[in-house]
């Protein structure tokens, strides 16, 4: 929603300065009737067609407007008082003078008024780069005037907005969430698959659709309400178009609930769109449909709501909440009590309040414009990470400083700057507790409070070996589960492909025997002695590796311990693939856990540290350890799928680039793996998830971030 609307503030004139002939309005400006205030008395709009404002005045500006053509503050205020039961003076006419004056809603007849229109224009223009810095982040560009395509359409979509509609969407929507929850870690896992450049690219035509239908939902609902839509066209935010539709006339509504619909019908519309993609893509079979419904489904879900819905911005949320309040310009004047109660409490200076409002209402305003600042501090901040990776190196590095500067430092710095301004007036008690608080502030943050490294990972024994059969064979013989010692026979498999190929190959070489013993005496019989004798070598090779082969097929146990998971379908006769699991033999007199910490921590932890193990998903049951081993590099694979985020664990990784069980499981962030002695045995002596907190080096937090930003530095100064 476009436009801006102003209530009038009323700022008298100095006397000196007063006229005596009221000087004339602007003839487009056209007065139309508001929504009543909260207090129950009337209010009206003044529209300003040429730059698209609104302003929003009272009974007595309506009054006095009403008889400006009479010509004199002293005409006007003998008729009001004459024909209306309001006492006024000469004092609220010219403060309504001056506030046409300083919006420029009235009319230039003299070389005076031009002049000074001329000297507005000026301090107003903005330098090249001044409106690039303001413009590169978010600037619209007009392309069509869709006011007759609209009212064509509309009858024909009519029953869009009908009961009947919004209740088959809203039970489709629930069925689809409900169908998706059923098949939750298949959802997860799709949005970890989908982090690629292929998916990036799936997000943002989806997000263009989404964004289209969007605002062709707030357009249709205000032709509906007779509000004209004055244009559409392509808004650019961080260089990323989207439509966007200018509905700014629905300030002329007088009913509240009209415009409320009108600002909530792009979010309704993608609430829709993604309740609809979301039952979609539980019900299709895998293929490129059911991807585009999820990249449908996941982009209109997550943008409305947490972008379009949030009223910290000046988008839906933002209009949505103004309308229910019926509460203008929300944001300026939260930020203008916050600034004054930031004043009065921290400094001590009793500026004036600019209003006060029934109830608590002044709290909770001051409230909202604290969120808001919070709010938009991450937002810039997240805004200037994107930049700099969206962009080549140089200019995602110089986007990045011109968020961080202008949208985050040049406000605070022009607070700080009246502060300054205003230091006789803060007393001296306030400039005390400032000193000692900033004080105990950089104390806090030199001392080091992070004595803790946190990470997840798995505990299992030390020593525990899966026994995969080496090759296909029918098996003959197994070990029951239970203790097991080293060199025990655990599983004789045979194979009577081998077993034939060995008999041949010994049968040959028996056969190559046999005619060196008849060469004796003949004329040839050295050359053919050296044929039959490297013919007698081959095979014997045959025979043994054969023979070595039919070997590897009894698998013993490499150590002693108990043998576990034994698969139920074993038996004797029973044939078993290649690299097919069989069961598995671990220790348990000793356990360990292999957890992984954040690159940014691994510095952190030495061998000997002591650790806590919690385990389970609550982590009710702790175990004490200490760490034996940290790796030098980053972990490439994970030694265990329950840690994939795929199949419920706590690791995202990466999608898979081939057929390889070992790529599917890489890790997407650098992680490090710390390997943890663990001191007893666990109760039930089973492999599971754990969370870990090491006892790792001390460490401040304000040496630490100064750390970071001049790794980041050293970084990224070579280009």
């Amino acid at each position: 929603m476009d436009g801006t609307l102003i209530p009038v503030a009323r700022l008298p004139l100095p006397a000196a300065r007063q006229p005596t002939r009221l000087p004339a309005l602007r003839e487009e400006l056209r007065l139309l009737p508001a929504a009543a205030n909260h207090d129950g008395s009337p209010a009206w709009m003044v529209q300003d067609p040429v730059n698209n404002r609104f302003f929003r005045i009272g009974w007595i500006d309506f009054e006095l407007l009403l008889r400006w053509a009479e010509g004199s503050p002293q005409a006007i205020v003998e008729a009001v008082s004459a024909e209306t039961t309001l006492s006024i003076d000469e004092t609220d006419v010219m403060a309504l003078v001056a506030f046409l004056d300083q919006h420029s809603l009235l009319r230039a007849d003299s070389a005076q008024s031009v002049d000074r229109l001329r000297q507005r224009a000026q301090l107003q223009q903005k330098s090249v780069y001044t409106w690039l810095l303001h413009n590169y982040l978010f600037f619209r560009i007009p392309l069509i005037r869709p006011q007759v395509g609209l009212a064509l359409i509309l009858p024909w979509v009519s029953w869009l907005f009908t009961r009947t509609t919004a209740i088959v969407v809203v039970l489709a929507s629930l069925l689809g969430l409900f169908l998706a929850a059923r098949q939750w870690q298949v959802f997860v896992s799709v949005v970890v698959d989908h982090m690629t450049w292929s998916g990036v690219l799936g997000y943002a035509v989806a997000l263009v659709f989404a964004k289209a239908l969007h605002e062709v939902g707030h357009a249709l609902t205000a032709t509906r309400y007779g509000v004209r839509v004055a244009h559409m066209g392509v808004a650019l935010l961080v260089m990323f178009p989207m439509l966007y539709t200018d509905t700014s006339e629905s300030w002329k509504l007088t009913r509240a609930r009209e415009r409320l619909a009108i600002a909530s019908a792009g979010i309704v519309t993608e609430l829709g769109i993604a309740g609809l993609a979301t039952l979609a893509w539980s019900l299709t079979p895998d293929g490129g449909v059911r991807n585009a419904l999820f990249f449908l489904a996941t982009t209109s879900w997550v943008l409305t709501l947490l972008v379009n819905a949030s009223p910290f911005m000046r988008f839906d949320g933002y209009f949505i909440i103004s309308d229910i309040l019926d509460f203008p310009n929300l944001h300026e004047r939260s930020g203008t009590l916050a600034r004054t109660w930031l004043r009065r409490n921290l400094l001590g200076v009793k500026d004036p309040w600019p209003e006060r409002l029934a109830g608590n209402g002044n709290a909770a305003l001051i409230a909202f414009a604290l969120a808001t600042w919070i709010y938009r501090l991450v937002v810039f901040l997240g805004i200037a990470l994107v930049v700099y990776y969206f962009f080549f190196k140089i200019l995602g590095i110089f986007l990045m400083i011109v968020e961080v500067v202008w949208f985050i430092a040049k406000p605070i710095w022009s607070e700080v700057k009246i502060w300054w301004s205003r230091r006789t007036e803060i007393k001296t008690n306030r400039i005390v507790m400032a000193a000692l608080l900033g004080a105990v502030l950089l104390a806090a943050s030199l001392v080091p409070w992070q004595t803790s490294v946190k990470g997840v990972g798995w505990l299992h024994p030390e020593r525990q070996h899966v026994v995969f059969s080496p090759l296909a064979g029918k098996l003959t013989s197994l070990a029951a589960e239970g203790a097991v010692k080293e060199g025990q026979v655990l599983f004789t498999l045979e194979s009577p492909d081998l077993q034939l190929a060995q008999q041949r190959a010994s049968g040959l070489a028996d056969a190559r025997a046999k005619e060196l013993l008849g060469l004796t005496g003949l004329l040839d019989g050295e050359e053919r002695r050296a044929q039959l004798t490297s013919q007698q070598d081959k095979f014997l090779a045959e025979a043994s590796l054969y023979s070595g082969e039919r070997s590897r097929m009894q698998l013993t146990a490499p150590f002693s311990g108990v043998l576990r998971d034994l698969d139920p379908q074993l038996a004797g006769g029973v044939w078993v693939a290649p690299r097919q699991p069989l069961a598995v033999l671990v220790n348990p007199a000793s356990w360990t856990v292999e957890a992984f910490v954040a690159e940014e921590d691994v510095a952190r932890v030495r061998a000997g540290d002591t650790a806590r193990i919690h385990l389970g998903a609550r982590s009710l049951t702790v175990l004490q350890g200490q760490v034996k081993e940290v790796d030098s590099s980053r972990t490439s694979v994970l030694p265990h799928s329950m840690l994939d985020a795929r199949a419920g664990g706590p690791l995202a990784t990466v999608a898979a680039t081939g057929d390889s069980q070992r790529q599917e499981r890489a890790p997407k962030d650098a992680i490090y793996r710390v390997r943890i002695e663990v001191q007893g045995i666990p109760k039930g002596q089973q492999m599971m998830l754990s969370s870990v907190v090491i006892a790792g080096e001390e460490r401040a937090w304000l040496p630490s971030i100064l750390t970071r930003i001049a790794a980041v530095a050293v970084r990224e100064s070579g280009f």
